[in-house]
């Protein structure tokens, strides 16, 4: 029997949903310009960028709710608009805040199946499938004007599931939580979004919320896409200036291959030595940058200490940025600059203050690296 065509595709990763040429303009202004998209079956895909970068608006018009100025959305192969309701009624949607209803939980996580036409024993065993997936098994009966803000988001994605969408679409989902149930609850919905095979869209602003939950990682600025990769590429390797000091990194520094034995690369930076994981030859000129949690200060001058680390730098610190409960350290390298994130316990331990000798240390696994022109 020859296999049917959609599964195929999902399987494989092949894109569910493409857009090409959106341009959404309001008022004579641009609000978003995006040449080509595409969101590969059965993946996570991260729209992340700043407030009023167009994250909302493209996901809104991958999503079929909104109908661009320019271009066209392709879903499952066909081009589909709002006025499709097969490819709507394939859509669900979880936004910033949970909008329940009055009622009980189940109420509202049969909301969809009721207007579907599900009725009877299958409406209650879909209700309780889709509540167990989000860990609120046995919560039918409860009033959902009773929820913590977690509790809620969690009903809203049952919500969701429960319709067994192909395109699922996350819009802030989890913003207005507090930092640790935020942590907590990322995790879980990743944990969830991966175990449903579902394509999802997951619009944030968060850069470590992208990382845990998605696939792959769209970086919006006034409207266009401009980085686009694996999590672990775009946010290690920025693409230009902007992206990184969005993600919080400098600028990817320039390099050259001049020996690899057996993967391990030597790359020479303005007369540094750099090491790096990775099979690009010697001869090759490079982009390279480390993430700052993976940059390690010790004092200067001290024995270091023993281990897999091959990168050890001398440098001086010449800008300190606080923040949370870090502090991103600024180090110069022979005129090269990388960074480093310190607890604020470490920084005062360090004694650290711009004009600081310190030697940086870092693994050869911790640095990104790609083929530059």
């Amino acid at each position: 029997m020859r296999a049917d065509p959609t599964l195929v595709a999902e399987t494989l990763g092949a894109p569910l949903v493409v857009g090409e040429g959106l341009v959404v303009r309001f008022h004579g202004h641009t609000v978003l310009d995006v040449g080509r998209i595409e969101i590969a079956s059965r993946r996570t895909y991260a729209l992340l960028g700043a407030s009023g970068a167009g994250k909302s608006t493209l996901l809104r018009v991958l999503g079929l709710l909104e109908r661009p100025t320019a271009g066209r959305v392709v879903f499952d192969g066909a081009e589909a608009t709002r006025r499709d309701p097969a490819a709507r009624r394939s859509i669900a949607a979880v936004f910033q805040k949970p909008y329940l209803l009055r009622g009980s939980v189940g109420d509202n996580v049969a909301y969809g199946l009721r207007l579907r036409g599900v009725r009877g024993p299958e409406r209650v065993e879909r209700v309780a499938q889709a509540l167990a997936r989000v860990g609120l098994s046995g919560w039918q009966d409860r009033s959902a004007l009773t929820l913590s803000g977690g509790e809620a988001q969690r009903v809203a994605l049952a919500r969701a599931l429960v319709l067994k969408p192909r395109l699922l679409l996350l819009d802030e989902p989890l913003s207005y939580l507090d930092p640790l149930l935020k942590r907590d609850l990322t995790a879980e919905f990743a944990r969830i979004l991966a175990s449903e095979h579902v394509t999802s869209i997951y619009v944030t602003h968060d850069q470590d919320e992208a990382a845990v939950v998605a696939d792959r990682i769209g970086v919006l600025r006034e409207g266009r896409i401009v980085a686009e990769g694996d999590p672990g590429d775009v946010l290690g390797l920025p693409a230009d200036e902007w992206v990184a000091a969005f993600i919080g990194m400098e600028p990817a520094l320039r390099g050259r291959v001049t020996a690899n034995v057996d993967g391990l690369a030597t790359i020479d930076v303005t007369g540094a030595d750099f090491y790096a994981t990775s099979g690009l030859p010697a001869g090759t000129n490079v982009l390279l940058a480390v993430r700052p949690e993976d940059v390690t200060i010790y004092e200067s001058g001290v024995e270091l200490p023993r281990g897999s680390a091959r990168n050890k730098l001398d440098a001086v610190v010449v800008e300190m940025r606080p923040g949370g409960g870090t502090v991103q350290v600024v180090l110069d390298h022979r005129g090269t600059r990388i960074a480093a994130a310190v607890s604020r316990a470490s920084a005062a331990e360090l004694s650290l203050r711009l004009g600081t000798k310190v030697a940086a240390v870092f693994k050869a696994t911790a640095v990104r690296v790609r083929a530059s022109l």
